[in-house]
This record gives structure tokens, C-alpha cells and sequence, in this order.
């Protein structure tokens, strides 16, 4: 990275901020951290941090489902094949055997803490997702699943004793020493920072969907995990792996709502603003093809009809069947006029889902000392260059489960010998002129939608990566006082990283599509790139 982002985002010295020691900290509250807070030992405290309100993550958005090997007509070794051809050669094979054993039993988990999956005379009702060769997706209340898991995951959770929630709480960065990280700087919802020290540190932040200007993801998804782990000396890997999901709604006015996988899986067709169906013509498997195949697809198509969407069809679908599966969907495209069960919806891709990320082991170890991952800002192997459909809630599930029990061994062991350490920031004197946040992340998203969206290629790159340095000239310099300059600072540290990895890649593969080298170079490029702070 030719601009280097400062090692802490603000100033502190010791004796002037307030204090706050815990056993395990676990930063973020989607379905990997609140099942990471699960796994803890009852003896140890716990303090989860989350941004926003417990509910507000990437999972709780989730529509589709889970995904798990659930029928007696199904198997392990479809459900690891099936995610090894989306994901390609940059899988590993032992992490996706391990996920995928172990989801039966994570998903019943589910259902024992309360947990209301859909069921059809007392069995799951599976429903079947791109790239999927058997109906294995568990789904709840129609196309709400993550909704109703974080619901009842939160339920069960605030239950735990040793468990502490501190919503609408920023987290600027981790806290290292000797390499080794001791817990987090924050901000609380008063504005007052505050160092929290822990024996153990859970990533669980989620994912980077706001560097677009087109995403799924909801206002909170702004890499800062990815940041404060980079900032912290924590290796990144796969950065250049944005999935963009292929059909999210598209009206002028509406939030970019995601309009799930579910929907092709049950029987919609995606048609373009002549009617034409047009999958067919792509891929053998047509609207189940992978997401990174019908995004490609879809793109083509928008060019050859100079239309800027698509549209989904469900009008030869039985109607009372498409309102009881997907009500919520009925319900936000009602909002503008749209009935699902006779009109087209207008769809395009959008930016959906972060690959790449945090390195880490099986347990969830990164590469800092003292410091866990799991979830979306992880990478563990599992996706490889494109996630498979529905798998995201099964790693948040199998890793938060993992990295919960790992840290925990670890405090336990430590006993009693935790303590701050002697470590500060000082403050730098503020720019000249004060700068138009608004304008930045407007011009940087934007960017990012153009030269590392679906289709990429070199001079594009290049100057998204011009611009980017610029900005970050006189961006990351600065120390902020709120929420806004330090999630722009930290969208700019992620989106350098990405365009950075996407140039090198001269290849297609996955979800990283370059015009400009469009096949797959196994021979060269069967290989992971990382990043991290001291490579730079």
C-alpha cells in the first residue's frame, strides 16, 4: 500500500480514558459472534460490542437460508462438491469437509435455542439454491432466515449470565503490544472512549458491502473489521473476491433490497426488457447456474439491450404459493406498485458479499497473537473464489462456534493474569480546512461500483488505485472525532487493498472477472495473494 493508514485511527494515553477489563471481547453481534459468545465458558465474562443494535448485521438480512445436509436423499460429499466447483481450486478441501460434517448439528443447535425454521408436517421444508445439486437450504418465515436466527439467537443469548451486550458502541482499534493483541479502543454511545482490555479478542465484525455505491449490505458494513485488523498487523487474504449477488432490486428511490436466491430456486426466470429468457444461453444450468456465472450473465445482457436491469418472472408461478414463500419480498416490492405474482421485477447485480478477509486457521486463529475471527471478515478456506449459496450462515455458525471455544481455552488458562499495558497515541494537529466526508465516500463508492465492480480491467484499476491514494493522502492523516471520518478512513484502507489485489490478478476467476484477461490461469494464479501492513 503506497499510503500507509496510521497505526491508530485516534489519540489515547492511559491515564486520561476510562478503563474496562473483560475475559473475552467479541466485536460484532451477527450470527458469528453471538454464537461465539455461546461457546465461551460460563466462568469467563464476555463483552460483546456492536455498532449499531444487536439485530443490525449482515445475518440478520440474511433471506434465503442455511444450508446443510438435511434429507436422507442427500449427502455430505454432494453438498462438498457442489461448494468446491462454486468455489473453485482456491478452496480447501479439509475446511470445506469440516464445515459441511458439521452442519446438521449446528443447525439443530438452532432450532433447540429457539429457532422457527419452516416445516411441512414436522419436517424442515428445503428449498434448493444456484449452484446447489439437492434442496438443502432450511429457510424461516418464507425469505426471512436470518432475521428469525438473530431473533432467537439473541434471545437465547442475553440469557447467559456471563454474557454483556454495549450496542451503538464503535470499536476504532485493536490494542497491541509486542505483536500481541489486549483488546479494543472504543467509542460508546455517549461519544467517550474508553480502552477495553480482554486475555482474548473475537472479530466478528462483518463484511465491506458499503465501499459500493450498489449493495445488499445494510449502513454498518464498512470494512472496519478488515481495517482494524490491517491497521493491527493481521494478515488479509482474497481481498480482490467481492461477490456481487446477481438480483437485487432495482427502482429508483428504493433501498438496493436483495431479492433472494430462493426466488430463481423455486421457479422465477430471469428475462430481459424484451421478455427474452436469456439464462438458457449462458449456462447449461441456467437462473441455478453459480451467482458469479448470472452475474456475468446478467451484465452481458443489460449491454446487448441497453436496458440498465434485468427482471425476475414468477407470473407462471401458482400465486397463493409465491405470497406464503416470499412475503417479505411481496411486501417491499408492493411498496412501489410491483405484484410479484403477475409483474417483473427489476433486478440487477450488486455488490453482496466479502470473500476475502481475515486469515485464519480452523479455529479461527489469525495471525496476531491473542486475536479470533469468524464470520463474513474472515477468510477460512470454505469459499474459496465464490461462495456457494447459503453457506455464509453456516461458516458464521461453525467458526463462531470454533473461535468461541478456542478463545475460551486459551483465557482459562491465562487465569487471573491479564492487566492494560503501557501503550498511547498522541494527538495530531488538525487539517487546515475542514473536509466534506459526504462528498469523499460518495466519490470513493462510486469508484469502486465502476472500476472494481463486476467486470474489471487494467486502466480502470489503475486509476480507481490514482484516485484512492489521493484520497488517502490527506484523509488518513487525520485523527476524527465521530463515527463518519473514521468509517471513511477505514472504507479507503479496505478499498485500496481490494483494487490493489485485483490488479495483480491477471486472471479470471470466480468472482474477480478481468476483461482484460478473461480465463482462468491455473498454472500462475492457483494461489491466495495477501496483504499486510509490514509487506507494504
Amino acid at each position: 500500500m503506497s499510503v500507509q493508514p496510521p497505526r491508530y485511527l485516534a489519540s489515547f494515553h492511559p491515564k486520561l480514558v476510562r478503563h474496562r477489563f473483560t475475559d473475552i471481547l467479541i466485536i460484532g453481534s451477527g450470527l458469528a459472534g453471538l454464537r461465539a459468545a455461546n461457546a465461551v465458558d460460563p466462568r469467563l465474562s464476555v463483552l460483546v460490542m456492536t455498532k449499531d443494535e444487536v439485530e443490525q448485521s449482515n445475518s440478520n438480512y440474511a433471506q434465503g437460508g442455511i444450508a446443510g445436509v438435511l434429507d436422507a436423499t442427500d449427502s455430505f460429499q454432494s453438498h462438498v462438491e457442489d461448494t468446491l466447483t462454486a468455489g473453485g481450486t482456491l478452496c480447501d478441501r479439509e475446511v470445506v469437509e469440516m464445515v459441511i460434517r458439521e452442519a446438521p448439528e449446528r443447525i439443530r443447535e438452532l432450532m433447540g435455542w429457539g429457532t422457527q425454521f419452516d416445516m411441512e408436517s414436522g419436517d424442515l421444508v428445503l428449498g434448493r439454491e444456484g449452484g446447489h445439486s439437492h434442496c438443502r437450504v432450511a429457510h424461516a418465515l418464507g425469505d426471512a432466515t436470518g432475521h428469525e436466527i438473530i431473533r432467537a439467537m439473541a434471545v437465547w443469548t442475553h440469557r447467559l449470565r456471563n454474557v454483556q451486550f454495549c450496542p451503538n458502541t464503535y470499536v476504532l482499534d485493536l490494542l497491541t503490544c509486542d505483536g500481541i493483541c489486549h483488546g479494543a479502543m472504543i467509542s460508546d454511545k455517549r461519544g467517550e472512549s474508553m480502552l477495553v482490555w480482554a486475555k482474548q479478542t473475537i472479530l466478528c465484525s462483518g463484511g465491506a458491502g458499503q465501499v459500493y455505491r450498489e449493495t445488499t449490505n445494510p449502513s454498518v458494513a464498512t470494512g472496519d473489521g478488515h481495517a482494524i485488523a490491517y491497521r493491527a498487523g493481521a494478515e488479509l487474504r482474497d481481498m480482490e473476491f467481492m461477490q456481487f449477488h446477481p438480483t437485487v432490486l432495482y427502482i429508483a428511490g428504493s433501498s438496493r433490497n436483495l431479492m433472494t436466491e430462493a426466488l430463481r430456486g423455486e421457479g422465477a426466470k430471469l428475462v430481459d426488457r424484451t421478455g427474452y429468457r436469456f439464462m438458457p444461453d449462458y449456462d447449461d444450468r441456467a437462473e441455478l447456474a453459480p451467482r458469479d456465472v448470472v452475474s456475468q450473465a446478467i451484465v452481458t445482457q443489460m449491454e446487448k439491450t441497453s436496458h440498465p436491469c434485468v427482471f425476475l418472472d414468477l407470473s407462471h408461478l401458482d400465486p397463493q404459493f409465491v405470497l406464503r414463500r416470499f412475503p417479505g419480498i411481496a411486501a417491499k416490492c408492493g411498496e412501489f406498485g410491483i405484484d410479484i405474482t403477475r409483474d417483473r421485477i427489476p433486478a440487477r447485480p450488486g455488490a453482496h458479499y466479502m470473500v476475502g478477509g481475515v486469515t485464519v486457521d480452523m479455529q479461527g486463529q489469525t495471525t496476531v497473537p491473542g486475536l479470533w475471527a469468524a464470520g463474513e471478515v474472515t477468510s477460512t478456506g470454505l469459499h474459496g473464489a465464490n461462495r456457494l449459496a447459503s453457506n455464509s450462515l453456516l461458516e458464521s455458525l461453525v467458526y463462531g462456534a470454533h473461535a468461541g471455544q478456542a478463545a475460551s481455552n486459551v483465557a482459562l488458562n491465562m487465569g487471573d493474569d491479564y492487566r492494560a499495558v503501557p501503550i498511547h497515541n498522541d494527538p495530531l494537529l488538525d487539517g487546515v480546512d475542514r473536509l466534506d466526508l459526504s462528498d469523499i465516500r460518495n466519490s470513493l463508492t462510486s469508484l469502486m461500483w465502476r472500476d472494481m465492480g463486476v467486470r474489471r480491467e487494467e486502466d480502470g484499476l489503475r486509476h480507481a488505485q490514482e484516485m484512492i491514494d489521493h484520497w488517502c493522502r490527506y484523509v488518513l492523516g487525520r485523527q476524527f472525532s465521530d463515527p463518519r471520518g473514521w468509517e471513511l478512513q477505514n472504507m479507503l484502507t479496505v478499498a485500496r487493498i481490494m483494487v490493489s489485489a485485483a490488479l495483480a490478478r491477471t486472471e479470471s476467476r470466480g468472482v474477480h472477472f478481468r476483461t482484460d484477461f478473461p480465463q482462468t490461469n491455473e498454472a500462475e494464479w492457483c494461489r491466495h495473494q495477501v496483504a499486510r501492513v509490514s509487506d507494504c
